[in-house]
């Protein structure tokens, strides 16, 4: 990094910190903009990235989608173009230097405007992109994300200004090459979008017997179109996703509402209890008593992530 980028870095930091005063998420005075502290490395946490961009101002932490890793720290941020589920885990953290994350939601609505009004920031169409993606951070993104931060000094100028460095903030990442599955999910009826129609249906009912067919048709796709292109953007297919959606909700239920293994299964959409304690062990590494009972004693964050 250049001495400036270094300023930035070390400012963004100082501000974070300041304001993520414990561990885990903390809320902010913009509803869109929220922080993550982390004193220490921790366990791999499971949970859903909702379109956002993360800047890290300190520390590092890398996600998994699917078999692909993504590592990101303050070099490089991480944009969600898509709702997906993700493994993630901070490599890099300590009490005197902790892991500092700023995050920043994205809205399609907003994204279409912004490609509406600057028509020169639109890329020729191709196959849909990952809908996960890291890249090089640089001065102009990471000086607007820090005059959003100090704008949270002064409350009176929030609903005013904010905005308008929220715009930046977008034209700056839309500028990146990578963020043509931005692109692509905001434009009316291209197959990201289309595919993020699907991924909103499963995420809403996760719990449904759905059907391929069913899925393929609310995309406007064949099965195998739907098949591709849903992969292309999830690194996985539509009942891997759903599947991940459900055991991650099972354990959430079997951590915050005290159901046995067989109730939260059936909760979810499982018909089968042998089933959902097979596929809950390959994801999570224990079955789901064992795993809760880990939880309670030695890591109560991995739900709260």
């Amino acid at each position: 990094m250049s001495n400036q980028m270094d300023h930035l870095v070390a400012e963004l930091a100082m501000r974070a910190r300041r304001l993520a005063l414990n561990e885990g998420m903390t809320p902010t005075a913009l509803e869109c903009l929220q922080l993550f502290r982390s004193d220490q490395p921790t366990e791999i946490t499971h949970s859903i990235y909702e379109p956002s961009v993360c800047i890290i101002a300190q520390g590092q932490k890398q996600a998994r989608l699917g078999d692909e890793t993504y590592v990101y720290n303050p070099s490089h941020y991480l944009v969600a173009a898509v709702d997906l589920p993700v493994r993630g885990q901070v490599i890099e953290a300590t009490p005197e230097h902790p892991y500092l994350c700023i995050r920043l939601g994205l809205k399609p609505q907003k994204i279409s405007e912004m490609f509406i009004e600057n028509r020169q920031l639109l890329r020729p169409e191709k196959t849909p992109a990952r809908g996960l993606f890291v890249s090089q951070a640089n001065y102009q993104l990471l000086d607007a994300v820090l005059r959003l931060m100090r704008l949270l000094d002064t409350p009176e100028d929030l609903p005013i200004l904010a905005p308008m460095v929220e715009r930046e903030i977008l034209y700056r990442l839309l500028q990146d090459e990578q963020a043509i599955t931005l692109q692509q999910t905001a434009q009316t009826d291209s197959h990201a979008q289309q595919i993020a129609r699907v991924i909103t249906a499963l995420k809403r009912d996760f719990h449904k017997n759905w059907r391929i067919e069913d899925l393929a048709q609310m995309a406007c796709m064949s099965n195998s179109a739907l098949h591709a292109h849903f992969k292309s953007i999830t690194n996985m297919t539509p009942l891997q996703f759903q599947k991940q959606l459900r055991l991650q909700e099972a354990r959430r239920l079997l951590f915050s509402e005290n159901l046995d293994a067989a109730t939260a299964s059936h909760r979810v959409g499982y018909e089968s209890p042998s089933q959902f304690n097979r596929e809950y062990h390959r994801l999570f590494g224990l079955p789901p008593v064992r795993d809760l009972a880990r939880i309670r004693n030695t890591a109560p964050e991995l739900l709260n992530a």
